[in-house]
């Protein structure tokens, strides 16, 4: 027991403040740096980007006889739409380097074995995140703008026909919260886990309180999610195999009862 306590050690040396807060700036300025940089690669490439973001509602637009096009309203709201698309990108693309540099900053402070129990969620984060965003482009994107176009109605009749103008805005508004709401709720493994490695809950306690959670994630979707009940569901339903499977995680990284 004395040589796992002896190994487990901080590599860190003692440091005075003011140099904690100059490698703080360090680690900032780097963060700062790459979002800057892939910001202006993204800005460059903006209307591909917006391009691929638009792909599932043209193609719906497309399918059901209509033209693949966009509106805007004023005369400042492509530039603005541009810039969201650049931010969204380049927030993407730099997060793994924001995240080395905030693990650098904070992992001379932990004990090995902290390290070792916070590296597969670091590793788990951002996959788990792409995974939601990836959900949420190719199904969740295709149902629920489907759904919503099923509004328009045709001309003739003697009704007053109704088209869908979408505005370039609006529209990216909706894909960046889906892809947000997406890539954060697939994160519901990593807290739990995380929350069950220290020991504020426990795989039996997520067992026993598994149908107030199911209701819980059916009430997140309904917030989170457009008002339909495509999406809803696209969104309750995988919250609950990801629950499913933070009881199992947090099984395995609870700490064990000391045996007798």
């Amino acid at each position: 027991m004395a040589t796992t306590e002896e190994e487990d050690v901080i590599d860190d040396k003692p440091m005075p403040l003011l140099d904690h807060l100059i490698e703080l700036r360090v680690r900032l300025l780097w963060s700062m740096a790459a979002f800057m940089a892939t910001f202006f690669v993204c800005y460059y490439f903006k209307q591909t980007i917006f391009s691929f973001l638009a792909e599932p509602v043209a193609h719906i637009l497309e399918t059901r006889g209509g033209e693949r096009k966009m509106i805007y309203t004023s005369l400042t709201e492509p530039f603005f739409t541009y810039l969201k698309v650049a931010m969204f990108g380049a927030l993407f693309i730099s997060f793994p380097v924001i995240a080395t540099q905030l693990w650098l900053f904070i992992a001379p402070g932990l004990y090995r074995s902290e390290k070792r129990a916070i590296g597969p969620f670091l590793v788990a984060t951002p996959v788990l995140f792409l995974m939601g965003a990836a959900l949420a482009y190719y199904a969740v994107f295709p149902a629920a703008f489907t759904f919503f176009l099923a509004f328009e109605s045709p001309t003739g009749g003697g009704g007053i026909p109704i088209e869908a103008q979408l505005r370039i805005s609006e529209y990216l508004d909706l894909v960046m919260k889906l892809v947000l709401a997406f890539g954060i709720v697939f994160q519901l493994p990593v807290g739990l886990s995380l929350m069950a490695k220290v020991g504020i809950i426990s795989s039996k306690g997520l067992k026993k309180y598994r149908r107030y959670a199911i209701v819980g994630m059916f009430v997140v979707s309904a917030v989170v999610a457009p008002p339909d009940p495509i999406t809803q569901i696209c969104l309750a339903l995988p919250l609950i195999a990801l629950y499913e499977i933070s009881i199992f995680a947090a099984k395995m990284v609870e700490p064990k009862p000391p045996e007798d």
